[in-house]
């Protein structure tokens, strides 16, 4: 956008160019919230008011489906909310927004569905929560004072548990499949005082992670193969 011209000029231009009636300048512009500084350069709007021009242009031909490339790259935490309320709203109209983003914590709490593409090839093209739980899911995160003892409780009960260490190297049992209540149950009723029980969930981020690396170690392992 030429940054001495207004925001609503701009969308005229845009409306003019593809046969769009003058009224959905209007209409965009309030969808946006910019109906107050429409008639402002610009070139003075902030980048999450320029962020709002852009979505405004992309709505003008009313579109069933929109693509949008970063469209929180760089605002601030207000800013990103605000968009991420609004493409929530437009898909609950029946619109198909796709959005192709590298911010996947920001994209968890946004998108019902990823696609997750790696050098070129389709990945992944699931839920986020599918996504995540197959890659582990949540699982239980239990620190106790008396190791042996939980141990021991853990197998009385058939509950199969992996060591780890939190981040100051304290050791900790890792449970999957069993809720965190029935773990902390089974330590109450062992007499284990629990110092530190947590639900600890798989974060899509983590398991973009986890897919691409196994995915660049297939491809290892098989070009290897085709060269012996």
């Amino acid at each position: 956008v030429p940054p001495p011209r207004a925001a609503r000029t701009q969308m005229t231009c845009q409306a003019q160019a593809c046969g769009i009636s003058h009224d959905r300048v209007d209409d965009v512009l309030r969808l946006v919230g910019l109906t107050d500084v429409a008639s402002k350069k610009a070139g003075g709007f902030s980048l999450g008011m320029s962020q709002r021009l852009g979505l405004a242009g992309a709505l003008l031909g009313d579109p069933e489906t929109l693509i949008l490339d970063e469209p929180v790259n760089g605002l601030d935490p207000e800013g990103i909310r605000w968009v991420r309320t609004f493409l929530k709203n437009l898909a609950a109209e029946g619109r198909t927004v796709f959005v192709s983003s590298h911010m996947l914590s920001e994209m968890a709490l946004t998108a019902d569905n990823l696609v997750v593409i790696g050098r070129g090839k389709l990945v992944a093209d699931t839920t986020v929560e599918e996504f995540t739980s197959s890659r582990g899911g949540s699982s239980t995160r239990l620190r106790v004072g008396d190791h042996d003892h939980m141990a021991q409780a853990l197998k009385q009960e058939n509950i199969t548990f992996t060591m780890d260490r939190d981040n100051v190297g304290r050791e900790v049992f890792v449970v999957t499949g069993v809720s965190t209540d029935d773990v902390g149950k089974v330590a109450y009723s062992y007499g284990i005082p629990v110092l530190q029980l947590e639900e600890h969930h798989v974060t899509v981020a983590a398991a973009f992670f986890q897919l691409t690396t196994d995915d660049d170690e297939k491809q290892r392992t098989d070009a290897q193969r085709r060269q012996n």
